[in-house]
């Protein structure tokens, strides 16, 4: 495997690098690790659930739902 070492400017170790075709090797290796992707969400999704969490707020002021507990709105992030 050749991975590389990426450094901050103090030459701390701050990351490692994996070459695309090994990272798919070890994710059919390790099925866990396609979890810890993290895909940048786009535009349109978080204008989508940001127009949700509006309408949302709208029907609780509105006694039409019912608010949910800081705890499980906070788990969700």
């Amino acid at each position: 495997m050749r991975l590389q070492i990426i450094q901050d400017s103090k030459g701390k170790a701050t990351g490692v690098y994996i070459p695309i075709n090994e990272w798919k090797e070890l994710k059919k290796r390790y099925t866990d690790l396609e979890e810890l992707e993290y895909e940048e969400p786009t535009k349109e999704q978080i204008l989508r659930e940001l127009k949700e969490a509006v309408q949302e707020l709208k029907l609780v002021e509105q006694g039409k739902l019912k608010a949910r507990p800081l705890q499980e709105l906070l788990n969700e992030l």
